[in-house]
């Protein structure tokens, strides 16, 4: 297939298509406004159902019960909107339904406004409902690792009976980028004799989605057994980028749109004789931590750069445990961190540990 110039919230919603998915809830918000319009044009042509929800509330339950019946289910939002849907993307994780949900974050907190920002990684990462939980969050640098990453998010839920997350931001969304939807190497799924069709052939165990266990005994087991889940998801699907790390005396760590930046910052640093590399986590949970204790044991010290206060620079410590030092250079407001801004922190680095 060719590749056509998308933008970023559009090649998204076609991915989804292309993956599978026939179901569409949500609410508008900007900056990911493309994402249910697009939808809602492409959805009935696949015969596929978009409903617009009276609210982010409504739109998640109705993913937890589309999903609950075994279909490939999406909804997509941005910061304040995902805010909303937090109780219901807990209920699902608990209930083990598989489903994508797309971040496409804003600058807040609060209401904010509309410009790309990286806030919501802790909510992301670290379960923003309540419960112990998690989704699996894979967090694309491009419009085309987005829309892949979509396809594979599909798939991923399927395997584990886990929510995904895709998470984004307003630039990710807005840039229009080449953009090929070429045949995606299915992964060999397990079959949904967990989904809730009906009850016709009564040989088989009756479904029930549920997310509610009064008894301490049941809560244990499903808790249990969902923390085996995350395990095996940590063994298996972390996902991770290295660039110009081999003989790296200092590491850049960021994800999403920063990291595409801090390349070009990487480039250049290296024409002026400076050893930087970056480590990319693509995915933002389960956390590479691996590559980062692996780097500590050469790098002199390592930067985050977040478009935000300060929060992955949390998990990149954790890493690092100590070995290294770990800095953090953050733009708020919404501001996009140019790569002369990156170059400054690396020389400012470089001064600092050489």
């Amino acid at each position: 297939m060719a590749k056509k110039l998308m933008k970023g919230s559009e090649a998204i919603g076609e991915a989804a298509i292309q993956a599978g998915c026939r179901f569409f809830f949500g609410y508008p918000i900007t900056p990911q406004n493309e994402i249910p319009e697009y939808m809602s044009r492409r959805l009935p042509q696949e015969g596929g159902v978009f409903l617009q929800a009276e609210s982010e509330v409504a739109a998640i339950n109705m993913v937890y019960g589309a999903g609950g019946s075994g279909a490939r289910v999406m909804t997509s939002s941005s910061s304040p909107g995902i805010s909303l849907k937090q109780e219901g993307i807990s209920y699902i994780a608990c209930a083990e339904i598989p489903c994508l949900i797309c971040n496409m974050m804003r600058v807040g907190p609060g209401l904010g406004g509309i410009q790309p920002a990286q806030g919501d990684y802790f909510q992301a990462t670290k379960g923003g409902g309540h419960g112990d939980y998690h989704l699996v969050v894979l967090a694309p640098s491009t419009v085309q690792e987005a829309a892949n990453m979509v396809m594979e998010g599909f798939d991923i839920a399927d395997t584990y009976r886990i929510p995904v997350m895709l998470l984004g931001d307003g630039m990710i969304g807005q840039i229009m980028e080449p953009v090929e939807f070429a045949d995606y190497k299915k992964r060999e799924l397990p079959p949904k004799t967990w989904a809730a069709t009906g009850w016709d052939d009564k040989t088989r165990e009756r479904a029930v989605i549920n997310s509610l266990y009064i008894e301490p005994e049941q809560m244990k087991v499903v808790s249990e057994r969902l923390l085996k889940r995350y395990a095996l998801i940590k063994e298996r699907e972390t996902q991770v980028e290295l660039y110009n790390t081999e003989d790296a005396d200092y590491i850049i760590a960021a994800y999403g749109t920063t990291a595409r930046i801090a390349k070009s910052a990487i480039n250049k640093a290296r024409q002026m004789g400076i050893k930087v590399g970056l480590i990319r986590p693509k995915t933002v949970w389960p956390f590479p931590d691996e590559a980062f204790s692996k780097a500590a044991d050469t790098a002199k010290a390592f930067i985050t750069i977040e478009m935000s206060t300060g929060q992955m620079v949390e998990d990149v410590r954790l890493a690092v445990n100590g070995k290294k030092p770990v800095e953090f250079f953050g733009t708020l407001g919404g501001f996009v961190p140019s790569t002369e801004d990156i170059l400054e922190q690396i020389i400012k680095l470089k001064e600092a540990h050489e």
